[in-house]
């Protein structure tokens, strides 16, 4: 046992047991006891305006990194989900036209340049437009 641990022995009500036991997995805590003491040390944070500093943002951190893993894990699949999307199309674009590879890095280029001068909203109308010549 941690040397720096001992037992101690606190009375509380029993509707407040009642909310250690109902939370304390939801928290991810693998103890009734270690709920108690995150429970504390956030209330103690809290109090001590010095220590909330040093504590809120680390609870704030582990929150917002929590959130913005899981968004960026779906991110991924719905990127993975249009490359394979994008991938199948050019293929099937592919097999139906003839296009020489100089013409197709002309095009490559020039797709490059109207993505970055509008930070990548290119309508398709605007494509229709650019291969009629009616720009």
């Amino acid at each position: 046992m941690d040397e720096n641990r001992h037992r101690h022995t606190v009375w509380m009500d029993d509707a407040v047991w009642d909310q250690v036991e109902s939370r304390y997995q939801r928290d991810n805590c693998s103890t009734r006891n270690e709920f108690i003491e995150k429970a504390v040390q956030f209330y103690s944070g809290y109090l001590d305006t010095e220590s909330a500093d040093a504590y809120l943002p680390k609870v704030l951190a582990d929150v917002l990194e929590g959130k913005l893993g899981a968004l960026g894990k779906r991110m991924g699949h719905l990127l993975f989900k249009l490359s394979v999307d994008q991938n199948l199309m050019g293929n099937v674009l592919a097999a139906g036209i003839d296009i020489d590879p100089d013409e197709l890095r002309k095009a490559r280029v020039r797709c490059v340049k109207e993505v970055k001068e509008t930070n990548g909203e290119i309508s398709f109308e605007d494509t229709v437009r650019y291969q009629k010549g009616v720009e």
